[in-house]
């Protein structure tokens, strides 16, 4: 499967975000999105997610048979830094509802608890408020209901900095195990983050996506190459 982005143009007022932008991911991999501070990470998943409106875009599934179709909400699970959770209900409430209104769309639906023990919350939790969960908790909430519907294209929009150790650990051997048939990419501030988790790295560099290769992940050049990329851009 790939995701083909074709013709990308943004501007807010005077500032340009993407010109022209061209790119293709593919399944099977996690992709690191790195940039300086406004170079246009969150903008470009608002885009893909239908939030936000620009001068021009096409996007394009195409699964293994080489069958092609344009790009829709609905193909997308989308993991933002803030989690929005309703805190009036409690943790089993929500998710007993979320499953309720989609069990249309979910393939091979599961008993509540699997779901739960998926993202590692533990049983006393699941009756709190979600108001009472930490951000780490309410991120893996919603987290869980971006993968639940099986979604294409997963986007982590910094997932994991509000987790602790244990927990990043849990998330990150899920990522790898949904890879295999997700399109995954990944927005972050976190070099090591990225390196460590992470198939592929793309640099937002002059309002174009570049790929940097990690053929050489293993030599202490390649955090030393990207660091100089970043710190060359003028898009901070």
């Amino acid at each position: 499967m790939k995701l083909k982005i074709k013709n990308l143009n943004k501007s807010y007022e005077t500032k340009e975000i993407f010109n022209d932008l061209n790119f293709t991911f593919e399944s099977g991999k996690i992709y690191g999105l790195l940039g300086r501070n406004g170079a246009g990470k969150t903008t470009f998943f608002n885009i893909l997610n239908d939030d936000i409106d620009c001068e021009s875009k096409e996007f394009i599934l195409t699964d293994s048979n080489q069958k092609i179709k344009d790009l829709s909400t609905s193909d997308i699970g989308y993991v933002t830094t803030i989690p929005a959770v309703p805190e009036f209900l409690t943790g089993y409430e929500f998710l007993k509802f979320f499953l309720e209104i989609n069990k249309d769309k979910i393939k091979d639906l599961k008993d509540i608890d699997y779901y739960f023990s998926l993202v590692n919350i533990k049983e006393e939790d699941r009756k709190l408020l979600l108001k009472d969960y930490s951000h780490g908790m309410k991120n893996k909430i919603q987290f869980l209901i971006n993968i639940i519907t099986d979604p294409k294209i997963i986007l982590l929009d910094e997932p994991l900095t509000s987790l602790d150790i244990v927990a990043q650990d849990e998330m990150k051997k899920l990522l790898k195990s949904l890879k295999e048939n997700h399109i995954i990419i990944l927005s972050t501030h976190i070099l090591e983050l990225a390196l460590d988790l992470c198939d592929e790295i793309v640099i937002i560099n002059n309002k174009q996506f570049e790929l940097v290769s990690k053929k050489n992940l293993l030599k202490e050049t390649y955090k030393t190459e990207i660091l100089n990329i970043l710190k060359g851009l003028n898009n901070a």
